[in-house]
Parts: structure tokens; sequence; C-alpha cells
């Protein structure tokens, strides 16, 4: 089972190669914008330089979302891509459980966690697993203040983590169950290709033709402002 993953959901652009669960290879770049260039780029280099090709892929997995709408537009697009050109199935993994992934091995099961993405102003969004991987309250939208997952800090030690934590750890650092890991803990390819495996061996396809992004909001511009004649 050879899978090609794709995260571009951040700042980080990543891709990765796994045989039957096992990283065969990794590329990152951390950059302010990721464009469809640079990520065919990394996907050329991380096949190639496995010994492999395109036509021996059996899917293609990508990070669904939450994330930047421009990446995440540039991941899926260049995933459905692939798969149609190839003939394969495309597997979507959601990124926060993906982030989550990175860390569960660290932490005791009593804990929980609870990776974050930036979002506008003091917004993350986040999503909540037990250190078995098992989702325990979906991904949502949250504005920090306060009193922002105190249900949950109550109960039991809750880890916070990825680049939207420090929103939240200038609020809540002072609790006791609250935890912020002194490490930057960012997307990656590598633990959306070992979900991925899993999902792979479940079946768990998307339909190429109505797939999109996660995008959990809709995305925002302004208007440009009227000549004044």
């Amino acid at each position: 089972m050879l899978i090609l993953s794709l995260d571009t959901s951040t700042t980080v652009c990543s891709v990765a190669l796994h045989k039957d669960g096992v990283l065969l290879g990794c590329h990152e770049l951390y950059t302010e914008r990721t464009s469809a260039a640079m990520l065919t780029t990394l996907i050329s280099n991380v096949v190639q330089q496995t010994g492999h090709e395109l036509n021996q892929l059996n899917a293609v997995a990508v990070a669904k979302g939450p994330g930047s709408y421009t990446g995440l537009r540039i991941g899926v697009s260049t995933a459905k891509g692939l798969c149609f050109a190839l003939d394969k199935p495309l597997l979507a993994i959601n990124t926060l459980a993906a982030l989550a992934a990175q860390v569960r091995s660290y932490f005791p099961t009593d804990y929980v966690l609870c990776p974050m993405i930036d979002a506008r102003r003091m917004e993350v969004y986040c999503a909540l697993y037990t250190t078995e991987g098992e989702e325990i309250k979906p991904t949502w939208a949250q504005i920090i203040d306060d009193n922002s997952f105190n249900e949950w800090l109550i109960q039991s030690p809750v880890v916070f983590f990825g680049d939207g934590a420090a929103k939240c750890r200038a609020l809540l650092g002072e609790q006791t169950n609250a935890i912020f890991p002194d490490v930057n803990v960012v997307p990656s390819a590598r633990t959306v290709g070992q979900l991925a495996t899993h999902a792979f061996s479940e079946n768990q396809f998307e339909n190429l033709a109505t797939f999109e992004p996660f995008y959990l909001k809709d995305f925002m511009t302004t208007q440009p402002k009227k000549a004044v004649l």
C-alpha cells in the first residue's frame, strides 16, 4: 500500500510517502504562502528520491482542513488532479486529527488533546481528542476568553498546541490543568499519511467529483471601495 500525502493547510507545505504505514520520505517547506509549483516540486522530489513513480501509488491523501483557505484550495486541487490523472482514490484527513496524532504518545491516557489552528483575531479552529485518537468534540471555531474550555479543564488536564495555542496560553496559562508544551507542533504530511493508511484499510475514500476542502467558515473578502468621482 503506497500512499502519497499532502498537507498545505497552514504555512507548512508538506509532502510524505508511506508504504504500508511506514514513512519512506518527507519534504517540508516553512513558508508564508504555498504555491502549486512549490507543492508539485516537493511531490516530484519525494517520489523520485524514494525510488518510486507516481503510477505506483495506491492512493493520494490530503489534509482537508480546517486551515488557510488558499493553502487548502491548492492542496485539495493538486490531490484531486493527481487522482484523476492516475485513476487513484482520494483520502481526506482532518488537519486537527493529524496534528493531534503527533503528540498522542507523549501524554497520559487521562489527558485531553486540543490541537489549535490560528484564525482571525482571538479565534482558533480546534477539536478535542483522547490520547488514543478518539474524537471527544468535533472541529469548531472558538473565540478565546477567560472562560474558554472551563468545562474540560475542571475535569482533566488539557494539552493545547498548534499555532493557535499562544492566544489561549495568554489567558489560560495560569490554570493548573492547562498544559502548553514548549515545542512548536505544526501540521505535517507525516501524520496525514499515518491516518490515511487506516482510512485506506477502511475504504474511506472521497467522491472525486464532489469533494471540497473543509473550510469550516466561509472565506471572507473585503469589497474594494468605489472611487470618488
